[in-house]
Formats: C-alpha cells, structure tokens, sequence
C-alpha cells in the first residue's frame, strides 16, 4: 500500500511539470519552476523512490514518443538523466531501457538528436560501470585530487553590483557559504565511496554500517579507499568492453576491506530484510566563487587565477607577470606551414631520414596512402606551451572517455579545467559580459593563451531591480532572457522564473543557525542549471567604429543586444563640420546619410545608400517576436552559415514634413528593415549619441559617423600573413571564393538549444 501511494505522489508530480511545459499553462505562475525541484527533493530524502520515479520518467518518454509530444522530451530526459546521476540500486533493465530510448531519438532533427547522444554517451558507461557519473562528477566540482581523473570544475558567479541590489548579493552569498561549509574534502570522499559501493553492490551493502565505518576512518585511511574506489571506477571505465561482474568482484574486495569478511559475506547472501531504510547520500553543489563584477580584466585575472597550479599561486601585484615561463604569443602557436619543394615524386627524395620502412609492413602499407612532404605540421616542444606542470598526462582523452581528438586543441595539451561563468542581471549585464568575452579572446592572440587549456562554459540567469515594475522599461532590460525562453521551453520554466524567488530570498531575514538543516532552492536551481544546461546557444557580436572627428581615427567598441542612436540638439561649428545639403528643412531630428548591405535570404551583397531626416535609430541584435525567427544559430563557430544568416534589426525614426495652409509641419513614421551592415554620418551640424547595450555607462556623444559590422574572430588576423600569400599566387577569377573572417560569436548555454 504504502508503495502504491509513494507512486501515485510522484506520478502527480510528474504531471505537475508536464503541465507547466504545456502550451496551454498560465505564462507567470507563482509556483513555477518549483515541481521540478520538489520532484527531486522527494527522492534525495527518500533514495528508494528513485526506481520507481524512474520507471515513471520512462513511462511518459515513450508516451511522448509515440503520441509525438516533442516539447516535453528534453525536460524529461534531463530529469531522468539527473535522477540517474544520483541514484543507486536502479537495475540494469532500467539502464538498459533509458539508453536503448536515447538511441532511438537519434533519428529526431536537432536539438533532440543532439541531447539524446548527450545522454546515451554518459548512460553507456553508466549501465556497465554504475556510479561512474556520481564519482566523476563530485570529484571534478570539488577538486578532488586524483590521477585517473584529474579534471577541475568550478563556476563563477559574476553580479554587477551596479545592477542588482546589495541585499540581492548578500543573501546569494549567504546560502552559497551555508551550502560550501559542510563541503568538506573529506566528506566528499566519503560520498564518493559511498555511492560507489552502494550502486555497484545494491541490497547487499549495509549502507548505514558503511556510512558510519567511513565517518570513523582517519584521513589517511579514508584517502586510500578514496583512491581504491576511483582507479577501480575509472579503470574498468576505460575498457573498451567494461564487464559489470569484474567491477563488481572489484568493489566487493573494497567493501570486505571495509567492513570485514564476515560482514561482506552476511550481505551478499541474504542482505538483512529488517535494516533500515537506505539512508541519503547527497550531491554536493558544486563550488562556486562570488564575484563582484567591477574591472573589465576581472574575468581574465579570475580564470588564469583558476588554471594555474596551486604551488604556483604566488603571484605579483600586476598580473602582467602571468605572461612568463616562456609563454609564446597565440600567433607562435598556430599551425606553421611550410612550402613544399619536392617533385611529388617518391623516388627523388633523398635517402637516410626518411628511410622507408620494411616492404610488407604495416608502415609500409600506410605510407603508400601517403604523400611525402607537402605541409607539414610543426611539433612544438611541450614546455614551450605553458610549464611543465600545466600539461595533463599523455593519452588522457582517450583513456577518460572524452574525446580524443585534439581539434581546436594545441600539440600535447589536454584540457582540464571547465570555467562556468554564470553572471546574473539583465541586457547591460550581458553587454559587459560580451566586451570581456571580446577582451579575452582578443587578449589571448597577443599574450596568454588559455582557450586549447580551458573549456570555457557562459551562464545566464535573469535578475532585474524590483523597484521596476512590469513595465515597457522593465521588458526592455530583458529582451534576452525572453529570447531564450522561447527558443528553450525548459529555460523559461526552470530560469527565467528564478527572479521573483531571488527577491523573495533576499527579503527574508538571514538564519543564524547553522545546525538547522535548510534545503537552499535558490543554489539548488543554479547547480541544476549549470549541471544540465549543457546545449549552447551563439549569439552574434557586433563592432561599431565610432568617428568623432572625420580627419581623425575612429573609436571602436562592441554590443550584443542593441545600439541606440539619438540626434543631440548640440550643433558643430560650420568651419568643423561637412556643408549642409541645400534646400534642407529646418525642424526636428537631422539628415543622415545611410548605406547598408541588406540582409537577404539569397546572401546576396546588395547595397543600398540613401538621407533622409530622421530623429533617432534602434539597432537590435535579436528578433522582436516569435515571427522573426529565432536568430543566431545553434551551431558550432566552425559553421559556414552563420555570417549568412546574421543581420541587424534597424528601426528609423523618420521625419516627414507636410505643408498646408497653416504652412508647415513635421510628423514622425518608424521605418524597419533587416541589413547586415551599415554607416550612418550626420549631414547638417546636428550631433550624434550612442548607448550601447542600454546601458547608460557606455554612451558616447558629439559622434558624427559609425560604422557597424558583425565582429571577427580577433585570432583572424594572425593568418593574415598565409592569407596574403595564398591570395598573390590564386588567379582572379577565385578571389570571390576566399574564405570571410570567422564571426566572434558568444555562446549562452541552456538545456536544449533552440528548439524548431
């Protein structure tokens, strides 16, 4: 009986998320968001729920499948996955059914496919190897320290403090700090092990006399079943065929150095039926560190900060020491090519060096597919890269699952660290993100390089000032976070509903008693979100160049979202400024002269130029409405398309003059049209200003002309001079076909991309 309603419970808590993700649901619902969070809650008190919550999980994927419900497959999958993770005692049948399901999605269009390999990719080894994500994944988050799994996580939280209210900040703090203190190293080893033993061994593991074994173990001891576990874990992982009765026999000569003999072999043949209940084993949070965002080198400082080794933390008071060690510039790093002078012939090469190898050898087979000579890939020593200490053990890929092919990655280098960077605010928020984001990939051509070390992940999650009320004002400052919301159903629910709950949080009067146990919905939300929300979405940056003075250079800058140009009622000397066109009205706003390329679906380049008077532009980077497509991409920076299918939003401000008796007079119409890039200069002596991003600390004024254009990868230019040399040897008739500077785009990670 008591089994039946435990079920009934959490089928109704799986159809309360259901309903939220319904079209038909309430847009703003006070309790939004929360059912996916109590929904594990329920199984993290109670850890034998979790098959039956399970099979229900499963139960309503194929329902979705075959009724083709596509909207709540990701959800669904995610919550399934991230029970999984947690879980012990799930059967091998479940894993089995979850895996063999993800397998069938694949034949679904992007994002579904793309989620479902996700999955399938960490259930595989899951199903043989039980335990291994739990382990991976607390020992990464809380850098643990071990040599078959040396990967470090750790996220940032970025606040404006500009931005979000001091009790805002303040209270996230607090509830981090309360979550980390019971984070201790050693406790994290003992739920490593722990969870290892308990879902490899299932009934047969007295977990409570385990837990308490484990409390009472020194920390030298602890340690050594810590490492036990882990190479036991990590090494049957690695096998190409994992065996689950080999790592079974494995973790039971663990359990019986535990335990003993007698204890181990009581379990393991009948377990005892009056024990009691399974008791929890939590997931920590992972470690977060609380920025307060106020240098625009802040992040570079933070993650350099983060990948450097901890014996090498001494660091001087400017951080422009950090380019030491024989760290070469980006533009060293990339791929040397070398012109080819041999024939092609295999006979003309010179013996010695390149003796050929035995006839009939395997060498010899692969050589007659290859041609000698030719580029040649330059091998760079490994301490010319970074010290000796950065670099990963070698074969560290492919042993540890992760791909190994080096792709963007540099000779020898493996990359170990994932930087989460999660910032909270609104639109102007995201432009400083974006100018660090622009910073630091344009730093890293020059000075540092930290890309092909560090797996760099963006986070977002929307907080406006409360004293602003639902307002025109208030749905500006958020216009990405509606964006998301609409290309990831899953986002809007589980983030985009978070601000109220922040507020609420930050109201409360802080809890001076550590000893009471508080279950922190807030951190639990941004741990859930950092964890799964592994899908990312590009977002275009755009540079504008912004002339002051027309004799002199330009000023440039970058924005994410949008680019506001006012008409100032300042005029400019007429010695200082081009003549007025003649026969220009007097009255409001100023003669622009505007030339743009339009944004078409045949990537045509046509080009339009024209003046009219007008009072003011709006450029904006995202689509104002579900009609307007969903903008940027879903696709990786190495994609063709993304420059064809980037455009700006422009909307005019123009000013039409009528005449009648009453003489003359001026009224306003708003132009829109699409375009890819545009110059805009002044034609009379009327000023121009900027804001960028809506943030008013990055207005500009007394501009006479912008340009505006999509970003380029600021790492374009250090193959300008190959690019060069291959254009002066290409005939003309192939100079349309060279290739166009790579965009720099901004990826905002969600749950499931964009869904079509």
């Amino acid at each position: 009986m008591e089994s039946s309603d435990a079920e009934l419970d959490l089928q109704r808590s799986v159809q309360a998320v259901l309903r939220e993700l319904s079209p038909q649901a309430p847009a703003l619902q006070s309790n939004q968001g929360m059912w996916r969070w109590s929904l594990h809650k329920k199984v993290e008190r109670d850890p034998g729920k979790s098959p039956v919550l399970v099979r229900i999980l499963l139960r309503e994927l194929e329902k979705a499948e075959s009724e083709d419900l596509r909207h709540v497959i990701i959800p669904l999958l995610h919550t399934l996955l991230y029970v999984l993770t947690k879980a012990t005692g799930i059967t091998e049948e479940l894993y089995r059914r979850t895996y063999n399901f993800c397998t069938r999605l694949l034949t679904l269009p992007a994002p579904y496919c793309t989620v479902a390999l996700d999955c399938a990719i960490r259930l595989k080894t899951e199903t043989a190897v039980p335990g291994t994500l739990y382990q991976r994944l607390v020992i990464a988050e809380q850098n643990l320290t071990n040599e078959l799994y040396p990967y470090q996580e750790r996220v940032f939280l970025f606040v404006d403090p500009e931005l979000v209210s001091p009790s805002v900040c303040s209270a996230l703090l607090l509830e981090i700090e309360a979550a980390q203190v019971q984070q201790t190293p050693e406790a994290c080893m003992r739920h490593v092990v722990s969870h290892a033993l308990q879902a490899a061994l299932g009934d047969a593991c007295h977990a409570s006399t385990l837990q308490s074994k484990l409390k009472a173990c020194p920390r030298r001891a602890l340690e050594c079943y810590f490492h036990a576990v882990v190479a036991a874990v990590e090494q049957m992982a690695s096998e190409p065929n994992p065996s689950r009765e080999g790592h079974l026999e494995r973790l039971e000569e663990i359990y019986c150095g535990l335990l003993g003999p007698a204890a181990a072999a009581r379990g393991r043949c009948c377990g005892d039926p009056l024990q009691d209940p399974q008791p929890s084993i939590p997931l920590p949070s992972p470690h977060i560190s609380f920025h307060l965002w106020t240098d625009e080198e802040q992040l570079w400082k933070e993650l350099v900060l983060f990948l450097r080794p901890r014996s090498q933390l001494r660091l001087s008071a400017d951080l422009e020491a950090l380019d030491l060690q024989g760290l070469w510039p980006d533009r060293e790093l990339a791929r040397a090519s070398m012109l080819s002078t041999d024939s092609g012939i295999e006979r003309d090469l010179p013996m010695g060096a390149d003796e050929l190898p035995v006839p009939g050898s395997p060498e010899m087979e692969r050589a007659g597919l290859q041609r000698k000579g030719g580029i040649k890939k330059r091998v760079w020593p490994a301490d010319i890269l970074m010290p000796a200490c950065w670099d990963g053990p070698q074969g560290l890929h492919r042993r540890t699952g992760l791909p190994s092919g080096d792709g963007g990655m540099l000779p020898g280098v493996s990359r170990l660290h994932t930087a989460r960077v999660l910032v909270l605010g609104d639109d102007r928020m995201l432009g400083r993100l974006a100018q660090a984001y622009h910073c630091l990939r344009k730093r890293e051509t020059q000075k540092f390089c930290l890309t092909p070390r560090l797996s760099l992940q963006l986070y977002y999650i929307p907080v406006l000032a409360p004293e602003e009320p639902a307002t025109s004002r208030h749905s500006e400052l958020r216009e990405l976070a509606a964006f998301l919301g609409r290309a990831d159903p899953w986002y809007q629910n589980t983030v985009n509903t978070l601000c109220p709950a922040i507020h609420k949080l930050a109201e409360m009067p802080p809890s001076l008693d550590t000893s009471r146990t508080v279950d922190p919905f807030i951190l639990d939300v941004i741990t859930y979100y950092v964890r799964m929300g592994t899908q990312p979405i590009y977002f275009q940056i755009y540079t504008v160049k912004i002339f002051r003075d027309l004799s002199q250079g330009p000023a440039e800058d970058i924005f994410l979202t949008e680019l506001k140009v006012d008409v100032q009622d300042s005029r400019l000397p007429k010695d200082g400024f081009s003549p007025r066109r003649k026969g220009a009205a007097e009255g409001p706003g100023a003669e622009l002269s505007i030339c743009y390329q339009k944004a078409l679906l045949s990537h045509r380049a046509q080009v339009v130029t024209g003046s009219l008077r007008a009072t003011g532009l709006v450029l904006k980077a995202l689509p104002t409405s579900d009609t307007d497509g969903l903008g940027p991409p879903q696709a990786p920076h190495s994609a063709a398309p993304i420059t064809d299918h980037t455009c700006l939003n422009v909307s005019v401000t123009e000013v039409v003059k009528s005449s009648n008796l009453a003489g003359r007079s001026f009224s306003t119409v708003t132009n829109t049209f699409r375009m890819a890039t545009i110059q805009i200069q002044s034609q009379d002596q009327r000023l121009l200003t900027l804001l960028l991003d809506k943030d008013g600390r990055r207005t500009y004024r007394d501009v006479v002309r912008i340009e505006v254009a999509p970003c380029p990868e600021p790492c374009s230019g250090t193959h300008k001079s190959r690019a060069s040399w291959v254009g002066s040897h290409q005939p003309a008739e192939a100079e349309g076909t060279r290739a166009k500077p790579k965009p720099l785009l901004m990826p905002i990670n969600t749950f499931s991309g964009i869904v079509q």
